[in-house]
């Protein structure tokens, strides 16, 4: 058995490792991240919020369809983009499936958060 991330890969055999990508589209930026948002992805999450800010988007939309875990470090970086963002850009999460909206309902991070269904959504919202 090889040695968790010395392959690219996650902790499990099985688990990829996980990503955050920046694309920037005509309302904004969107942020995909993929895979466990826990210690490991957290930090590389908080990079490309900081990032993104300095491209000072109107929307920042963080998207989480693809994540498969969400830690408590993870749900802490959601919230400071929120925080952070300013009063010109506008921060949007797009979560679906129990994995990630139950953390999210739990801590009653939904009561903070614009939580949205699909990304589409979130780039229309005003």
């Amino acid at each position: 058995m090889t040695e968790p991330g010395r392959d690219g890969r996650g902790p499990l055999d099985d688990e990829p490792e996980g990503s955050v990508t920046l694309e920037q589209v005509p309302e904004g930026v969107v942020l995909a991240v993929a895979g466990a948002l826990d210690l490991s992805l957290a930090s590389t999450l908080r990079r490309t919020v900081e990032r993104a800010a300095r491209l000072r988007p109107s929307v920042l939309v963080i998207d989480l369809t693809a994540v498969t875990f969400l830690a408590s470090v993870g749900m802490a970086e959601l919230v400071r983009a929120h925080r952070q963002s300013g009063e010109d850009t506008a921060v949007r999460v797009v979560a679906t499936g129990r994995l990630v909206l139950r953390p999210l309902q739990v801590t009653r991070l939904t009561d903070e958060l614009a939580l949205h269904d699909t990304l589409a959504d979130a780039l229309a919202a005003r």
